[in-house]
């Protein structure tokens, strides 16, 4: 077989770390909320590793780690062992990590994805275990990078907050498979609240193993990447391990099997150390065995709501929204809670959507708030939606009014407000209106009467001056039918 005849695969699988929601870290009581405060203020000897500390597990940990387990399909496994995983590195203050190893929490999961063609792909879950976070490095280069630095700090405050590391099957075949599966995770376990998974604040991090198979029987070796913190970030990385990899195969190279950090400045990915393999597992002595009776299980299991996907797709089939509308709806709980409210009160889902879509997602963004703070409840946009269905508002002056109610005021205080009458221009205001603009374009008025408007761009330019006079007030069809009533009659 020629060169130009091979055909190589790629073989990925993605390690995913998520710090679950809970109010203390995962074996002392160490608040797990330290953003902005100063570094190691919140440590004690436990999260430290000092001598004659005893860790005591967390039993929101666990039930967090449950619910994000069965929000992947996977089954809870019982009972459970922690292990001491030892290495030496700054971060580390214990000189080991305690984490689960051949018995995690929960196994035997999956997703549901799209591959590149579009057709329905399953991505196999290996299992969800617990472990504790290390600390955070910082580095005095300019860019806060490792490299170039000459002096580094460490800050403990993140040593010991509650992980949960996902580990999937090497299903996934390129970087936009990889991309779709972190996605679709993330909106799972946001959805049943096991984690913020913020991006910005390190909740979600993530590497990938990549490899190569090619069509003559060669497979390259596993080659893992790290230093991934965004969805952008983890697709280019794998982007340009894969060519890579093919370039080193072509050339008749070897793939060393190693760890590589992902250069997000550069956009490479470099070599930092052969892959090691952690043989210095123990178990935890100070943690005895973790049973999980069956009964909590299933109390976990009943907390579930509706997952996003399925979510998205009972939109898409029953309200008739677009695919990518239904996937913007549900990507938070608060969103297509309100969505869902408003299309109760009677809106009509496909304008309820758009209105989210746009306006309320707008003015969340602008003003950092969730869909639940909004000033402008479901019900108000609701009846918003009735006005503009009915045609009493056009939706051009609806926002003007939204944004009124955004102050706080009511519909109709709103309304007011903007010198709004609800149905529109009367008859005898818009007739006036009418004879007033075909009196300063007489020009235009005789091209019509000529017959020379054939695609109706004349009487849409009248309408266009109309419906600025009436500050978009006017219905646009009322205006239509009231200048050709007027052309009529002369």
């Amino acid at each position: 077989m020629s060169e130009k005849e091979l055909i190589f695969t790629p073989v990925i699988g993605i390690e995913i770390h998520i710090q679950l929601r809970t109010k203390s870290k995962i074996f002392c009581t160490c608040s797990a909320d330290y953003t902005n405060d100063e570094p190691n203020t919140h440590i004690c000897p436990v999260c430290m590793g000092l001598p004659g500390s005893l860790p005591v597990l967390n039993r929101a940990v666990v039930e967090q780690g449950m619910i994000a387990g069965l929000a992947l399909n996977c089954s809870i496994v019982s009972p459970t062992l922690f292990f001491r995983k030892s290495y030496y590195y700054p971060d580390l203050p214990k000189g080991f990590q305690i984490t689960q190893s051949d018995l995690p929490i929960a196994a035997s999961g999956w997703l549901d994805i799209k591959d590149d063609a579009g057709a329905p792909k399953r991505i196999r879950i290996n299992r969800l275990h617990l472990e504790e976070d290390v600390g955070k490095l910082h580095h005095s280069a300019s860019d806060g990078r490792l490299e170039g630095a000459e002096t580094s700090w460490v800050d403990y405050n993140r040593s010991g907050l509650p992980l949960a590391e996902i580990v999937s099957e090497p299903d996934i075949s390129s970087a936009r498979e990889a991309v779709e599966y972190v996605t679709m995770l993330r909106r799972r376990v946001r959805y049943v609240g096991a984690s913020d998974v913020d991006l910005e604040k390190g909740m979600m991090r993530f590497d990938a193993n990549v490899s190569m198979k090619c069509s003559d029987g060669r497979w390259g070796r596993k080659v893992e990447v790290k230093n991934m913190n965004s969805f952008r970030a983890l697709e280019r990385a794998i982007d340009f391990e894969i060519k890579r990899q093919i370039k080193v195969l072509k050339d008749g190279g070897e793939v060393l099997q190693e760890t590589r950090h992902w250069n997000d400045a550069r956009e490479v990915t470099r070599a930092s150390r052969v892959k090691e393999f952690y043989r210095k597992f123990i178990v935890e002595p100070d943690l005895p065995p973790m049973i999980v009776a069956p009964d909590e299980v299933e109390r976990a299991r009943a907390t579930l709501p509706e997952m996003p996907d399925r979510k998205a797709a009972r939109y898409a089939r029953e309200l008739g929204l677009t695919e990518v509308d239904a996937a913007v709806l549900t990507d938070s709980p608060d969103v297509a809670n309100y969505f869902e409210a408003c299309v109760a009160r009677g809106a009509n889902p496909v304008r309820a959507g758009n209105w989210t879509r746009t306006e309320v997602l707008r003015v969340m963004g602008e003003r950092r708030i969730d869909a639940t703070e909004l000033p402008v409840k479901p019900e108000a946009l609701a009846e918003l939606i009735r006005l503009i269905d009915d045609g009493k508002l056009s939706t051009t002056l609806a926002k003007s009014v939204f944004d009124s109610m955004l102050e706080g005021l009511s519909i109709e205080e709103a309304m007011k407000k903007g010198g709004v009458a609800e149905g529109g221009v009367g008859e005898g205001a818009l007739a006036k209106l009418v004879a007033g603009t075909l009196a300063a374009n007489p020009d235009v008025v005789d091209e019509i009467k000529a017959g020379k408007d054939v695609k109706g761009k004349k009487i849409k330019f009248l309408q266009g001056l109309i419906m600025r006079e009436t500050k978009g007030q006017a219905r646009p069809d009322e205006v239509t039918a009231a200048i050709e009533a007027a052309l009529n009659s002369k």
